[in-house]
């Protein structure tokens, strides 16, 4: 049997039962029942993004005390800045699907566009891959490196699960936001973070999970929903 694509599913689950219906339903004096009318979401506009608006979204601003430095977003590569585009990957609105290859995380929206971040990742890349849920969200988040680092970089035992973890900070490796990936109830202990090294989006450079700059894991963090659903691509993801 041929492959079933998850948008063709979703439409005949969606379609079958008015199918099976369709010859019962009539209306109130007994007559045929006219077609129901599905609401048609408006698509938001894709618009190119000026020099004056890509100045006022990467300036310095302050968070809760902490002044996070402006990016110098014109010594990166365009196409990881902050932008609308059209969706390609057909999942539900409020989804978030990580590109790993690309280094790209789409926020799906509702009527066919999404918000799409440029990323950086470990050096290992984004190991984990499949669907989760982001369980938990944290603002400035204390940065606990786990076990398994400090074994291979003792001096960041100052930073342990015990010791209580690095205050939070702009210099702190998770930045302004975490959200937190779990699946089946279980924390996998990747994340998604802000950094403020700028120059490592589009690279696999650390021993991070997925990295957005400070300026857009903020965006993110205010616009993704709760217990949204993730979805992350080792390989070529599937496009619509």
């Amino acid at each position: 049997m041929s492959p079933i694509s998850r948008r063709t599913f979703v439409f005949g689950a969606l379609a079958a039962p008015a199918i099976l219906s369709g010859c019962a339903t009539t209306a109130g004096n007994g007559a045929p029942a006219g077609p129901v009318a599905t609401p048609v979401v408006a698509r938001r506009p894709i618009v190119s993004t000026t020099e004056a608006e890509l100045q006022a979204r990467y300036a310095a601003f302050e968070d809760d005390g902490h002044l996070v430095p402006a990016v110098p977003y014109e010594r990166m590569d365009p196409k990881y800045y902050r932008q609308r585009v059209i969706d390609p990957t057909g999942e539900a609105p409020g989804t978030v699907v990580v590109d790993t290859p690309d280094r790209f995380l789409y926020l799906v929206e509702p009527g066919g566009t999404a918000m799409r971040y440029g990323v950086g990742l470990g050096r290992e890349g984004f190991a984990w891959e499949g669907e989760g849920v982001i369980h938990w969200r944290q603002k400035w988040p204390r940065w606990k490196p786990p076990a398994e680092m400090i074994a291979r970089q003792p001096q960041l035992a100052q930073y342990s699960v015990e010791n209580g973890g690095m205050e939070p900070g702009v210099k702190n490796p998770l930045g302004a936001r975490a959200l937190y990936i779990f699946k089946e109830g279980k924390d996998t202990l990747y994340r998604l973070h802000g950094t403020p090294e700028w120059n490592s989006i589009g690279k696999a450079v650390s021993s991070g999970c997925v990295r957005l700059v400070n300026h857009d894991i903020v965006d993110l963090y205010e616009r993704v929903p709760y217990h949204a659903r993730i979805v992350v691509y080792q390989g070529e993801m599937a496009r619509v």
